[in-house]
């Protein structure tokens, strides 16, 4: 999630480390916070690896640098966005930086291809709790905060999937079906 980010950041024009920093926090909010220790070893590991180089910023002196992509930086961003992990599907907040930065795939075909994978994994039955083999409807759960989760978890379930239908051309979201 945080090489994607990077290198989607960076893929939208040259940034300083601390800018970069700043917005990467901005797009993984108080869910997953960036630390300088996770941040800037990924930032050596993409610069080792020639996704991304590290020029002196001559506004802010020579302690400062300006990161920017590499060709092969935006070929691995791009090959990412086409072909993101099972994790990086099924995960929230890991789909949320997906597909921040999914429109930089040329294809809509490609894009469409994501959308259908996260598609499928909502339309899938889950739940958190189960009676045995058999899941647990939120209405079926007595305790008041398990209950809540669950609610909160279809709403926001049922809203994705509505908006992903659409996006995919797939009919207005009330044509669709509902996951129960």
């Amino acid at each position: 999630m945080l090489e994607i980010a990077i290198l989607g950041f960076l893929a939208e024009g040259p940034l300083p480390g601390h800018e970069l920093r700043r917005r990467v926090s901005q797009l993984t909010g108080y869910t997953r916070p960036v630390s300088d220790g996770s941040l800037y070893p990924a930032i050596n590991r993409l610069s080792k690896s020639g996704l991304l180089e590290r020029q002196a910023d001559p506004s802010a002196g020579a302690s400062r640098y300006v990161l920017s992509l590499t060709e092969a930086g935006r070929a691995e961003l791009l090959e990412r966005l086409r072909r993101p992990a099972d994790h990086e599907i099924t995960d929230q907040t890991r789909f949320a930086t997906v597909l921040s930065f999914l429109s930089l795939l040329p294809e809509v075909a490609e894009q469409q291809a994501v959308l259908r994978r996260r598609l499928t994994f909502l339309e899938t039955p889950a739940s958190f709790y189960y009676d045995g083999d058999r899941p647990l409807r939120a209405e079926e759960v007595t305790d008041p905060y398990r209950r809540g989760l669950l609610l909160t978890a279809r709403a926001t379930s049922r809203a994705e999937r509505a908006w992903l239908r659409e996006v995919l051309g797939e009919g207005p979201p009330e044509q669709a079906p509902q996951k129960p």
